[in-house]
């Protein structure tokens, strides 16, 4: 399986940014989708998460701010990332895990996609 993510970029503080990650193929372990983070020199972090089923988990650091969301169709989620923050500045990574596994632990996911840096200024 992988993970094809894209988006990201720069933008000034209060800006939007929008991320995508599509999987390449159906399978049990990539039940559930989430977003992480990893600011530079810093462990990677919880950001969001949902099934293909539905369902949307935060943390308190993005929850108002970011949204997760899915297309079915096209074995893509996204996350809308608006009123950015300086600290939300890091590379982003999507993952992939199964239902068994908690969804906010990077230790447990099964596939990464690429990470895609996210820069804001203030």
């Amino acid at each position: 399986v992988q993970l094809q993510a894209s988006g990201g970029g720069y933008v000034q503080a209060g800006g939007s940014l929008r991320l995508s990650c599509a999987r390449s193929r159906r399978t049990d372990d990539t039940y559930r989708m989430a977003w992480f983070r990893q600011a530079l020199g810093k462990e990677r972090e919880f950001v969001a998460a949902t099934t293909w089923i539905g369902g949307t988990y935060y943390s308190d650091s993005v929850r108002g701010r970011f949204a997760i969301s899915r297309d079915n169709a096209k074995d893509t989620v996204h996350l809308q990332m608006n009123n950015l923050k300086p600290e939300d500045t890091a590379v982003y990574y999507c993952a992939a895990s199964a239902a068994r596994n908690r969804y906010d632990k990077w230790s447990e996911v099964a596939y990464w996609g690429q990470g895609t840096l996210v820069t804001v200024s203030s």
